[in-house]
């Protein structure tokens, strides 16, 4: 497992897509156990996978198998992801809304650090892991410039965050480098700005499964594309490769589309 720690590294995998792969790969060797690696194997336990977990949690074990088949030169094992048809509508549960965010960013309020994060966020697209790239020098300029998994792209900052961003900086005697830090001036941990948001909740008045730093990423390409229209131009923002991954990002929720039609009804039942 070392070796293939090391075979990911030299591939150029995020330091968290790393242990993913070998927390996967390890449950994978676990179940074979002594048995011997074949195709037929491997398909069993895909079928194993697939009644215990949701689609997209297979097809993301899945991934790590085959990159761990690969790594063996084992190509003849490798197996395909689960064909799922592309959800149309997203799940309401899910869907946080502008005033909700907005009740967030309320509860936010007594904690300076989290409520500017929250906003750089949501204003910009960035991934949570992309944060550190928002540095006092990037404020300034009014830009970022963001380099992850061998992906490089420049993020546009809203003139009113950068104000926001460089009084912030100022007060906690930040005067170079990354602003969200923390007492240490190391880049804030993902799963504490997780927890911390989570907190938010029953002040807030909003549903925990509804809080977590991605969905602000959903909620400002929501939001851009209902006002552009452009779904390449969003792509290029978020820093997706593929056209397929932004209109997940797109999506909204039932409860939108039955207002649509609505308004769609109006016009042509009599």
């Amino acid at each position: 497992m070392e070796s293939f720690r090391a075979y990911l590294i030299q591939e150029e995998k995020s330091g968290l897509t790393v242990e993913k792969y070998l927390r996967d790969v390890s449950r994978f060797r676990a179940w074979l156990g002594e048995g011997e690696l074949t195709k037929n194997r491997v398909l069993a336990y895909k079928a194993e996978l697939v009644e215990r977990y949701a689609v997209a949690s297979v097809n993301s074990m899945i991934s790590s198998v085959n990159c761990y088949l690969e790594y063996l030169d084992r190509h003849d094992c490798r197996i395909k992801v689960v064909k799922q048809q592309r959800k149309t509508f997203l799940s309401e549960e899910k869907e946080l809304s502008k005033e909700e965010y907005g009740r967030l960013l309320q509860a936010a309020k007594e904690k300076p650090r989290l409520h500017l994060l929250m906003q750089t966020i949501c204003s910009t697209g960035i991934r949570v892991s992309e944060h550190r790239f928002i540095t006092v020098e990037a404020a300034k300029a009014g830009y970022a410039q963001v380099c992850l998994k061998g992906k490089f792209r420049v993020v546009f900052l809203p003139k009113k965050l950068c104000t926001l961003l460089l009084k912030y900086a100022k007060t906690q005697k930040i005067r170079t480098g990354s602003i969200f830090v923390t007492a240490s001036g190391k880049p804030m941990n993902r799963c504490n700005i997780w927890a911390e948001m989570k907190k938010l909740c029953r002040t807030a008045r909003v549903s925990r499964e509804k809080v977590f730093p991605h969905n602000l990423r959903h909620l400002f390409a929501r939001i851009f594309y209902s006002i552009e229209k452009d779904i390449v131009r969003l792509a290029d923002i978020l820093g997706h490769s593929s056209i397929n991954t932004t209109r997940i990002y797109t999506m909204e929720s039932g409860r939108t589309h039955r207002r649509q039609l609505q308004r769609i009804e109006s016009l042509l039942v009599t």
